[in-house]
């Protein structure tokens, strides 16, 4: 598999690299591509296809615990396929994306790019994803929870009621809560740097991305602008060089706390087919979605139990993990 690699991230708007990929910089600094190895960093575990790569076919990892994997009904073909507009790393879209592959529901995957606003405005008024079409009823509504709750209510897509109700697990949310600024440490550069995701494709798409998301320990209200007499607040190239320097700084010490915080997670799910006792439930509609992006972090070293989770999610949701293009 080939993907495109780079030595050194952009430091400045106006600052370009030399002979490698940047995905702060524009087209025309892009040099050469690398072979990229497709070994695994935890050689004890099972990776998922790339995306862009994924097998038609996935076989499900056996069980180890006293739990049933969830018994997925037929395939859901309408004449007029419904549609979602997602960006590939938002967690709210693969809430989406996952319900829809648990029922088996066929649908069309619309990726905006993360700087389009005209075609959610258009849509439904704003800048916001996921949104959900049902062409045959000429009908779109947003909300990843309203949305599953109309899919799964709905006999056209299938046995209804088919995924549990939240068990509103308050360990799982804290847990959350204890990595959030771990997580958006190590993943908000990865997104961009990839030169994958699909709403990242363009320069003026990852810019966007960063000029909206705040690095740690920097909160919104600092981060907010782009130096502009517009837009007051923090320059772009200041944006873009802490971008940069999260990407290029040892991650060896952030590793090291996610993979115990990832140990204790592993002690709080209750099998490798579902999170909480009684079945597939809301609660691995959540939880799932937010650890996907996780895998986009190279060294990660997962839990057999929790690994296997996440891979068995991946095959029955049909919702590729991104191990392949891991930085």
């Amino acid at each position: 598999m080939k993907l495109l690699t780079f030595s050194a991230l952009l430091l400045s708007c106006t600052t370009s690299t030399t002979s490698a990929f940047s995905p702060f910089a524009t087209p025309s600094s892009i040099a050469t591509t690398v072979k990229r190895s497709t070994s695994s960093p935890i050689s004890t575990t099972t990776k998922s296809p790339s995306p862009f790569h994924k097998k038609n076919h996935a076989v499900l990892h056996a069980s180890t615990t006293e739990a049933s994997p969830f018994v997925q009904g037929p395939r859901i073909v309408r004449d007029q396929l419904p549609v979602v507009y997602v960006y590939d790393h938002c967690p709210f879209c693969v809430r989406v994306r996952l319900a829809l592959g648990i029922k088996n529901v066929k649908h069309n995957l619309h990726f905006l790019q993360n700087d389009d606003v005209s075609t959610p405005t258009k849509l439904i008024g704003k800048k916001i994803a996921p949104i959900f079409a049902i062409p045959e009823d000429d009908f779109i509504m947003g909300e990843s929870l309203d949305i599953i709750a109309k899919v799964d209510s709905d006999e056209r897509f299938g046995t209804t009621g088919q995924i549990l109700p939240s068990t509103s697990r308050k360990d799982l949310k804290a847990w959350q809560k204890s990595v959030q600024t771990l997580l958006r440490t190590l993943q908000r550069p990865r997104y961009v740097a990839t030169g994958l995701l699909p709403e990242f494709q363009q320069l003026d798409g990852r810019h966007a991305f960063i000029k909206n998301h705040q690095l740690p320990p920097y909160e919104k209200p600092e981060w907010k602008g782009d130096g502009t007499d517009e837009n007051p607040g923090m320059s772009m190239e200041e944006k873009l060089k802490l971008y940069a320097e999260a990407m290029s700084n040892d991650p060896a010490p952030l590793l090291e706390d996610l993979n115990a915080k990832l140990i204790e997670l592993d002690d709080m799910i209750y099998s490798e087919h579902h999170c909480s006792e009684g079945g597939l439930s809301m609660d691995d509609i959540d939880l799932w979605s937010r650890l996907r992006s996780i895998t986009i972090i190279k060294g990660v070293q997962w839990p057999t139990k929790l690994r296997a989770y996440m891979d068995n999610l991946s095959a029955l949701g049909d919702v590729p993990l991104y191990d392949e293009m891991a930085l």
